[in-house]
């Protein structure tokens, strides 16, 4: 409070409703709007999530502004891989193909219009994507498999969990050769169980504050996700950020693995996420990687 908006008294019961109306009543001035405040605290650059079907019609507009602090777009293409709901995933299929201009009838036709997408993405700054996971399956497949999957999909019949994982990782294989070939940085955030409460959930939607630290299998799926793209010379930067403290060693002793010596810290692990962005999480994060990373 002090340092944004200038207020020195102290909050409590009995002064919230003045803070309150006096930070919202400089909120509403020019020397406190979004752009004025980054300056105020030097920002450089902001990336935001956005996904394929997203227009990317703002962060043209700021740039048309001529703006100077850079506002740019991370591709975020987790919806592309939800096929659990296959009513919803259709849905979403149709808007892919609206923006893209391809009919996505097929496997090759749903990679094509993601590509598409891809370089549309490029052409407006993106060089980066972000994937919100709850876990990196590991389920062995083959493309006969996963065109067959689709085809149910787009068929609107039902898929069992495995056909879903085996989908998933495809999926997810295919979207870091695609990282790979534009020289992007993939991050992925891994392991939030999303939208816990039920009543809550169909009173408020998703994504209004009832996710916590999910507990999955992490070390060996994500040991084989990147050693399958180790093999084919297809692993590009990457950023592993992980939401239960109890991985961290998983992470930090995983890094390792698949550094190659093409550029500095080619694996990362990422900074302190969500529930680990306090003192206690980051601090216990940072000795883990300083005590195991290779």
């Amino acid at each position: 409070m002090k340092t944004a908006f200038g207020i020195k008294k102290i909050l409590g019961p009995e002064t919230a409703k003045e803070i309150y109306d006096e930070a919202s009543k400089k909120l509403r001035t020019e020397q406190y709007s979004v752009r004025n405040l980054m300056r105020k605290y030097n920002v450089k650059l902001v990336c935001t999530t956005d996904d394929p079907v997203d227009t990317l019609e703002y962060h043209k507009k700021i740039k048309k502004d001529g703006f100077e602090i850079q506002v740019l777009p991370a591709w975020r293409p987790d919806k592309a891989m939800a096929v659990e709901n296959q009513e919803s995933y259709n849905q979403y299929l149709n808007k892919l193909s609206e923006v893209s201009g391809i009919e996505i009838a097929g496997l090759s036709d749903l990679l094509s219009a993601l590509k598409k997408r891809q370089l549309y993405f490029k052409r407006n700054g993106c060089s980066l994507s972000d994937h919100g996971i709850e876990r990196i399956t590991c389920e062995d497949y083959t493309e006969t498999d996963i065109k067959s999957i689709f085809k149910k999909v787009r068929g609107g019949k039902k898929l069992d969990k495995t056909e879903v994982n085996k989908f998933k990782h495809a999926m997810l294989v295919e979207l870091a050769k695609m990282d790979h070939e534009l020289g992007w940085v993939q991050q992925f955030h891994i392991g939030a169980i999303r939208n816990n409460n039920t009543r809550l959930f169909n009173q408020l939607g998703p994504d209004t504050g009832f996710d916590s630290i999910g507990d999955f299998e992490i070390a060996l799926p994500l040991s084989r996700f990147m050693d399958k793209l180790d093999q084919q010379g297809k692993l590009t930067k990457t950023i592993l950020y992980n939401l239960n403290p109890c991985d961290n060693e998983v992470y930090a002793t995983m890094l390792g693995n698949f550094q190659d010596g093409s550029v500095p810290g080619k694996i990362q692990f990422g900074s302190g996420w969500w529930f680990l962005d306090q003192k206690d999480g980051m601090e216990r994060q940072l000795t883990a990687l300083s005590t195991w990373d290779c």
